[in-house]
């Protein structure tokens, strides 16, 4: 497990179309450290946003995208990517972040 703080896992927002969504169930999407465990997404979102309690949380590994280098026939890599869609109970406060998108 690593030593990551709570203000470190969460690094932005998912905006899609889908994520959009899922956000009148009370599901938010997050990119988040790709060593960062369930337990402390749940933290580190009830710690950022105030009045949120959070349900559940799903995790998902994204492997990189394979890209072409420079127009030749050579093949290169993106980053891996880790996102978190997290469920907030039904009392909780909605994230304002999100707000009037």
């Amino acid at each position: 497990m690593a030593d990551i703080k709570y203000y470190d896992v969460i690094l932005k927002p998912v905006v899609t179309e889908k994520s959009m969504e899922l956000m009148g169930e009370k599901k938010y999407t997050f990119l988040v450290h790709p060593q960062a465990t369930k337990s402390q997404v749940k933290e580190a979102v009830e710690k950022m946003f105030e009045g949120t309690k959070v349900a559940g949380v799903n995790t998902m590994n994204c492997e990189g995208k394979k890209r072409r280098v420079r127009g030749t026939m050579q093949f290169g890599k993106t980053a891996k990517t880790k996102k978190a869609i997290v469920q907030l109970t039904e009392d909780s406060a909605d994230i304002e972040i999100f707000e009037g998108l």
